[in-house]
């Protein structure tokens, strides 16, 4: 049943989940109607065209003037040796460096591949990309201008920006292969309308999935800040009570109100664990290793939290972390 609202609801659940070693699936919710793809749109297109990454944007080969050349003792000429070298996912090791410029000379009979131009500066996510082939008699000597950034940039901006004996190469530096998301509705209070969001992130291994939305996330952030700042508008809303409305109240209320078994009770008590919101807080870990806490009543907790909406390990919007964290820490 609606009911009369004079704020919308604030999403207090996110669930994150490593599926594979470069993807994740990360879900929030519940959102109120219509607001599910308003926040998810942007989300991915953030994702796609801002994530940091790395990218060669010139070339240069020894004896070779442009693209269309060809080199004494390759197998390959000089663009399809281009494209074989543009298809390494590079990582500048120096974090702070924003470009790096290495040298590479190769003699002899020899497969070259991704794993061979990995050195001090630069490592190589890919290693098992072929580049060329090499002939006994030949050498090969090049240098390769790679730069962290974001999004496409087209070999013509390049050009200008390169030393002349470098031939420039378009650069396409986002680290993220696909996100995908979902809209699911979910059932808040017994108005089935609220909504869902499943994000599903995969990357190339440069970052991986749930650093990536942690860069969007930044961005965003970064990008509403000057709305916030002219507008005097506070991070955790217009008034804490909001905060705390996000939050549900139940994360306020002692954990007495659970009916844990006795011995769980003691061992939260021991602890100095007094609301709810504190245990929402612990890490699965933390919780896990407090004194004399046993399977079943770790069992216990999980079940409980279940039941107000809540999971060991869930991780919090910050506003609604903040709010819990500034009032246990004043006694409520």
């Amino acid at each position: 049943m609606k009911t009369i609202k004079i704020s919308p609801f604030v999403p207090t659940n996110i669930d994150v989940e490593a599926v594979a070693p470069n993807r994740a699936k990360i879900s929030a919710y519940p959102f109120e109607t219509g607001y599910g793809i308003t926040i998810a749109h942007p989300i991915r297109r953030l994702l796609m065209s801002s994530s940091v990454g790395y990218a060669i944007t010139g070339i240069k080969i020894d004896g070779v003037t442009h693209e269309f050349d060809s080199i004494r003792g390759i197998t390959e000429d000089v663009s399809l040796f281009i494209i074989n070298l543009r298809k390494l996912q590079f990582v500048i090791k120096d974090s702070e460096a924003n470009q790096v410029v290495v040298n590479y000379s190769f003699a002899g009979e020899k497969i070259l591949l991704g794993n061979d131009l990995k050195n001090d500066e630069v490592d190589i996510i890919n290693s098992d990309v072929y580049l060329a082939t090499i002939n006994d008699d030949a050498k090969i000597s090049f240098s390769l201008i790679i730069n962290k950034g974001i999004g496409y940039v087209a070999s013509e901006d390049i050009r200008g920006n390169i030393l002349d004996s470098f031939i420039p190469v378009d650069a396409y530096f986002s680290p993220v292969k696909s996100v995908v998301y979902e809209i699911e509705n979910v059932l808040v209070k017994d108005d089935p309308t609220f909504e869902k969001v499943i994000f599903d992130i995969e990357t190339d291994g440069r970052l991986s999935a749930i650093e990536a939305f942690e860069q969007a996330m930044e961005i965003m952030d970064k990008q509403l800040s000057v709305f916030r700042k002219e507008l005097k508008i506070s991070e955790g809303g217009t008034k804490e009570a909001e905060s705390e409305s996000s939050a549900d109240k139940v994360l306020f209320q002692k954990i007495d109100t659970l009916n844990f078994s006795a011995r769980c009770s003691n061992c939260l008590d021991k602890k100095g664990i007094r609301y709810i919101g504190e245990l929402v807080l612990m890490k699965e870990s933390e919780l896990k290793e407090i004194k004399n806490l046993g399977k079943r009543s770790y069992d216990e907790i999980v079940d409980k939290l279940k039941e107000i909406g809540y999971q060991v390990g869930a991780t919090l919007p910050n506003s609604v972390r903040e709010t819990i964290a500034k009032k246990i820490s004043k006694g409520l």
